[in-house]
């Protein structure tokens, strides 16, 4: 069985999360360069076996895509070019970034740790990866 990856996808940053090999516990992976992110996948593909993509679908609040998704669609593109043999799956990702900031101030972090978008980005990509797995 392989993981299955979670992709936050920002404009200048990607969160990813991952799975283990049964599928059960979702653990944030790192944040990337958006601009870095296909040639990251490759070179994670090679080490791991990955089952499936799932990539944020950012929404508004009245349901309708929200502006982001306007740079989603050709990294959706790109990624079923690259990698024609793995799905990928939508995943609502609303209040994602807010949940995931309220989860590191109740870690205890200080004011320096918060300001870390980066690990917004991969706690983000992690809580879409979980809400997925709730789900099945």
């Amino acid at each position: 069985m392989g993981r299955i990856l979670a992709i936050d996808y920002g404009k200048v940053r990607t969160g990813i999360a991952i799975t283990d090999e049964l599928q059960i516990i979702a653990s944030g992976l790192t944040t990337v360069s958006t601009k870095e992110l296909i040639p990251f996948l490759q070179e994670y593909l090679k080490k791991e076996s990955i089952e499936l993509f799932l990539v944020g679908l950012p929404k508004q609040m009245n349901n309708k895509p929200s502006e982001s998704e306007v740079l989603i669609i050709p990294f959706l593109k790109k990624l079923k070019i690259k990698f024609p043999k793995i799905p990928y799956i939508r995943v609502d990702e609303r209040f994602t970034s807010k949940i995931a900031f309220q989860t590191m101030i109740d870690s205890g972090l200080n004011k320096r740790q918060l300001k870390n978008k980066a690990l917004v980005d991969e706690i983000s990509a992690t809580l879409i990866l979980q809400s997925y797995l709730y789900s099945k």
